[in-house]
């Protein structure tokens, strides 16, 4: 049986705001939806991922804006994904080199902090 991590919520102030930082950075929006009433759903997907975030309106998320700090995403290039981040205005760590890969982190307009690494070449 295979499990799958597909939706990671992230809890952010204001909606409108964090979608087009999303989008700003590459990620699509797959869903931007209003039920009903005290409801919105923002589905957002990395290039390239099988798993999604989610941010909202009406959501029931408990973690506080800007607490949201465990994601990391596996990249191709470090380097590349710095300059990339840096050229569409976001503010990101430079380049982190440990023995267990290349890290870059940066946060979206809550704080909510991201991780990105480059895995180190397997033998």
């Amino acid at each position: 049986m295979d499990w799958r991590i597909e939706l990671i919520l992230v809890p952010v102030t204001d909606v409108d705001r964090a979608k087009e930082f999303y989008e700003r950075i590459g990620f699509h929006a797959d869903h931007d939806q209003v039920p009903f009433e005290g409801l919105r759903f923002v589905q957002m997907t990395p290039p390239g991922s099988a798993c999604s975030i989610a941010f909202g309106d009406g959501l029931g998320i408990r973690l506080e804006p800007g607490q949201q700090n465990t994601i990391q995403v596996v990249v191709p290039d470090a380097d590349e994904a710095l300059a990339h981040l840096r050229s569409v205005g976001v503010d990101a760590s430079d380049v982190d080199p440990q023995s267990w890969g290349r890290f870059v982190t940066f946060a979206d307009p809550d704080g909510n902090t991201w991780t990105l690494q480059e895995l180190p070449a397997r033998t």
